[in-house]
């Protein structure tokens, strides 16, 4: 008869051998849409409204949330700056890893002066992006941004334009795109991920 210790040790080794290697643990799932293959972010080619030109490069280590609107708009891109300033508001010490950059789809109005003041209304942190006609219609193509302008009868225009918000990692990887109406407390909780990440 085989001593006991012995054979719990055969047993041991044979348990080990026939048991399935352990799953890798699974990524975070985002509220946000998410994408894969992660690609780099594309660059922009725009002024800032601090300044300097817009380098997302720049913000290498933080994570950038990045959304296309205008300073005349009425009420989609309120909301949108309005959700991203609780966001970072919720998320208190954190939200210093968190750039928001907002880039003008109106750049016959939207001078860097005039973003800087609207931006302002919701978090002085906010950066927006400013540029000749040619050099916004290549950022838009560049994140997929469609805008189409709508004359109104006094001869006044809006503009209606795509409205998702581009999740930029501490890498530079575009990760996800959070489509247009999400609540504060998912941005919170996409950030968290990413800040960790």
């Amino acid at each position: 008869m085989r001593p006991l210790p012995a054979l719990l040790l055969g047993m041991t080794l044979a348990l080990a051998v026939a048991a399935p290697a352990a799953s890798p643990p699974a990524e975070p799932v985002l509220k946000a849409g998410m994408l894969s293959p992660v690609m780099p972010a594309p660059q922009l080619k725009l002024d800032s409204t601090n300044g300097r030109p817009l380098d997302l490069g720049a913000y290498r280590g933080k994570v950038v949330l990045l959304a296309f609107g205008f300073s005349n708009c009425g009420e989609v891109c309120p909301i949108t700056l309005a959700t991203l300033a609780g966001a970072r508001r919720k998320l208190a010490d954190a939200a210093k890893d968190v750039q928001v950059v907002y880039v003008t789809v109106d750049p016959e109005r939207d001078t860097a002066a005039q973003m800087k003041k609207y931006l302002a209304n919701f978090d002085a942190t906010f950066v927006g992006g400013v540029g000749t006609r040619a050099q916004i219609d290549a950022a838009q193509k560049s994140y997929g941004i469609s805008s189409t302008k709508n004359l109104n009868p006094d001869g006044s225009y809006t503009i209606g334009h795509s409205s998702s918000i581009y999740m930029i990692d501490r890498a530079g990887g575009l990760r996800a795109v959070m489509p247009y109406g999400h609540p504060v407390d998912d941005f919170v909780h996409d950030l968290k991920i990413l800040l960790r990440t």
